[in-house]
Order: structure tokens, then C-alpha cells, then sequence
């Protein structure tokens, strides 16, 4: 157990000591490293860095997605008009952006985009590339491994006799959720038999969800990290077991680096100009910073330095942004400084971050930011009343950020944001109806 006093004392920056007192206290609050904090994480990462992170890894998590592409087509009929592509839109909300600012008393980007993952075909959420691609490489793995054909292509996983064969393998993870839902999806489409292990935040649907698709669910009353371990002694004591490890794993983030390059054509598709003058800022909701890790890392190889990536949190789940501000990484975790309350955004409810992430791209971000739950439900509701759009309070995360960050900084440029949506497409509508009202109760008596 870390002693909050011990790690507070440990921070020569007062700007950065007061950003540890409002992370402790629970109080929405920025950080934008400072010039040297950078140069330290740096020579840290660059010390430490795999050498198989390189983009030659999104070249092949890219390959693996377009010899797949067929199966899609077949599997899954909205993503016929992208030739199989599992991509989400990104779409320009300014009438969005002005509600926000009217709701939050803040100048929001006049330039603010949606990057819509919460309609991501599979399972709805920015988890959905990193968890379908790891699944793609085992099932590639498992095939040659049993001697299946796969020179006739990715339809010969719908064979009935290849299925049985790799029902015979199993696939398990540890999950908030949205990643065990992409996981547990489309390892059963593809045959596997699925075990994900569930947190104590994970929602009741999502276990429900998994189950009517034939996945196997073990709930724990315990939190994420803990839920994890769980999976891999599971997965460690299963010889025909393939764990797949949130904390640590190369192919969940290649996955998710495929999100960056893509978004990259859209914005040229769409006239967006990203260089010095113009830059790009990029919300994204963080838990044990995978998906917004891989997504950062495929941005900077489109973008270099003119990409300014955040990553948002919940105030009662800040394990990425205290990990980063105290350099500890994942020998911290929010319990040692008192934090890790319940909270709606259930996606991003970890406690302690991945060190890989950490390392890998830490040195690439350009800010943290975190937000409360009751901030997160009334963006869900103004999201709905202006855009029509249905999201779940992890997606709003970005949203809510943007704000924070249209004017901060004493470098910031005029230029393009993005607030990077995750979930809310598969949500009941029980569970939405209540949501939503939540959040226009907060708008009626914030």
C-alpha cells in the first residue's frame, strides 16, 4: 500500500502537487505535463520501449483485418457498404459543442468532431477493434494449429466441421465490459468457447448480453485488476486456454492502432488539414489505457506532433493520470490515495493502470483530464436533445473534456478536436431510459 503523503512529498512541481490534491480530493481536474516532465518520460519509454512497437505492427493488424474482411461481409451485413471494414463514422457536432458550452459555462471547440465507436458493428464500443483482432490472430493461430485449410479464406470459419474443432480452444479475458463483450462476441461467432471474467462495476446486461451468446461469465465482487488476474490463473491452469491480457497485450494494441491510421483518412476524406498550424486534439476515455494508448500511438505515426492526445477519466478512477503523475505507473493504484468509488462510466472503472501503455505512450500525450459521474450524465442527456445521439456515460467522457481543453495551454493553436465516443449502441432501453433521466434531472437542478 503506497502512502498518499509519501507520493505527494515526491512531487517537486507545485503545479503538479496541486493536481495530486484535487486528484485525492475527488475534484474534476487537468493536467498538461510540464516541458521536462515530457523529456524524463521520454528517456524513460525510450529505454524501455519494445522493440516490436513499431508501425510495421499496425501494417499486419491491418492485414489481418482486410484477409477477414470477406467473413465480415457475411457475419455482419451493416459493414457490406465498407467491404467488410468494422469502422466507425466520425461526424461533425457544432450544434453539440454549442450546447455544452451553453450547459457547462465553457468555450467549446467550434471545430468539434465525434468519432462514433459507440456505433462500431460487434459490440458498440472503442474496445471493439483491439478485442476483435486479438480474436483474429488466435483464431488464424488455432486454425493452422489443427490443420484447417486456409488457403479457400476467412469463410471457412463458418464451416460446421472447423467450428466443432475450435470449440475444442478456449479464450478467456478480464473485463470491465465493453472489452469482454468484443471478445466474448466474436470469439463464439467464430466458434471459441468464451470465458470472461467480470468485475464488480461490469453492468448486469453486458453479463447478460455475453451469456445469451453462449459465453461463459464469472462474476467476481471484486475490482478490474483483480478480475484480471483471476482470468489469466484461470486461463494459466487451462492447456487449451489463450489468455487475453488488457494489461500487457501487443495484439490488443495494434487493434486499436488500426483506429488512428483510419481516422487519419477520414479526416482527409472530410478537407480536415492536421500540421503545426492546425492541430488535432483527441479526447479519449481511458481505463487501463489500451484502447486510448493504441489509438494515440496510430495517430502519432499519422501525425508526428501535430496531434495533442487526452485521455479522460472518471475523479473517483484516475489510474492512468496518477500513474503518469507520479511516474509509479502501475505501482500505484487509486485505493493507495483513498479513490475508487463506484462509478457510471463502468468502461473506464480500473484502478490501476497498464505499465506497458504507460511506458509505450505516455511520452505522446499531451493531457489528463478527469470528470464526475453527474457531469457525465448530463452530457448523455444534452448529447441526446441536440444530436440524437445514445451513449453510455463512458462515452460522454470526451465530450465533457473537450471543453477543458479549447483554450488550455499556453501553446494551443486554433484547430480541430475530437471527442472519441465508446458505447451506448447495445444498451436496453431500460437501462438507457434510466440514464437519460438521470442526467435531465441534473439539467433541470445541476
Amino acid at each position: 500500500m503506497t502512502n498518499a503523503a509519501a507520493v505527494r512529498g515526491g512531487l517537486s512541481d507545485e503545479a503538479d502537487t496541486a493536481v495530486f490534491d484535487d486528484l485525492v480530493a475527488g475534484r474534476p481536474t487537468v493536467w498538461i505535463p510540464g516541458a521536462a516532465a515530457d523529456d524524463t518520460r521520454a528517456s524513460i519509454v525510450s529505454s524501455t520501449r519494445t522493440p516490436a512497437l513499431t508501425p510495421a505492427l499496425i501494417d499486419a493488424a491491418e492485414e489481418r483485418f482486410r484477409w477477414f474482411a470477406p467473413l465480415f461481409e457475411e457475419l455482419f451485413p451493416q459493414t457490406r457498404s465498407q467491404g467488410g471494414v468494422i469502422e466507425s463514422p466520425l461526424e461533425k457536432v457544432a450544434s453539440l459543442s454549442r450546447a455544452l458550452g451553453e450547459e457547462f459555462g465553457e468555450d467549446f471547440p467550434h471545430e468539434l468532431w465525434a468519432k462514433r465507436d459507440d456505433a462500431l458493428a460487434v459490440s458498440g464500443s472503442v474496445k471493439s477493434r483491439g478485442g476483435i483482432h486479438e480474436v483474429l490472430e488466435v483464431a488464424l493461430g488455432a486454425a493452422r494449429d489443427l490443420g484447417v485449410d486456409l488457403d479457400s479464406g476467412p469463410l471457412v470459419f463458418l464451416d460446421e466441421a472447423v467450428r466443432e474443432r475450435m470449440a475444442r480452444m478456449r479464450i478467456v479475458v478480464g473485463s470491465t465490459g465493453n472489452l469482454g463483450m468484443s471478445i466474448g462476441l466474436m470469439g463464439a461467432i467464430l466458434g471459441f468457447s468464451v470465458t470472461v471474467h467480470m468485475s464488480l462495476n461490469a453492468k448486469a446486461w453486458k453479463k447478460d448480453t455475453l451469456r445469451a451468446s453462449g459465453v461463459e461469465v464469472v462474476e467476481h465482487d471484486t475490482d478490474f485488476t483483480q478480475a484480471v488476474h483471476a482470468g489469466r490463473a484461470a486461463a494459466e491452469a487451462d492447456p487449451r486456454a489463450h489468455f487475453i491480457d488488457d494489461e500487457n497485450s501487443l495484439s490488443l494494441f495494434a487493434g486499436y492502432a488500426v483506429a488512428g491510421r483510419r481516422l487519419a483518412g477520414q479526416l482527409a476524406a472530410a478537407s480536415v488539414v492536421v500540421d503545426e498550424d492546425h492541430p488535432l486534439t483527441v479526447h479519449l476515455p481511458c481505463g487501463i489505457g489500451g484502447a486510448p494508448g493504441g489509438i494515440a500511438y496510430g495517430l502519432s505515426t499519422e501525425f508526428g506532433d501535430a496531434v495533442r492526445c487526452v485521455f479522460v477519466e472518471p475523479v473517483s478512477m484516475p489510474a492512468f493520470l496518477l500513474g503518469r503523475l507520479t511516474g509509479l505507473d502501475d505501482g500505484i493504484a487509486v485505493a493507495d490515495v483513498g479513490l475508487g468509488a463506484l462509478t457510471v462510466a463502468d468502461g473506464l472503472a480500473v484502478g490501476r493502470p497498464s505499465r506497458f501503455v504507460g511506458k509505450a505512450v505516455g511520452h505522446l500525450l499531451h493531457g489528463y483530464a478527469t470528470v464526475t459521474d453527474d457531469d457525465l450524465l448530463r452530457t448523455l442527456a444534452v448529447a441526446e436533445a441536440t444530436a440524437g445521439l445514445r451513449l453510455e456515460p463512458s462515452a460522454c467522457a470526451g465530450l465533457r473534456a473537450a471543453g477543458r481543453f479549447a483554450g488550455a495551454g499556453p501553446t494551443e493553436a486554433p484547430g480541430t478536436h475530437i471527442a472519441w465516443l465508446t458505447g451506448g449502441s447495445l444498451v436496453p432501453d431500460q437501462e438507457y431510459e434510466a440514464l437519460l433521466e438521470a442526467g435531465r434531472r441534473l439539467l433541470r437542478d445541476p
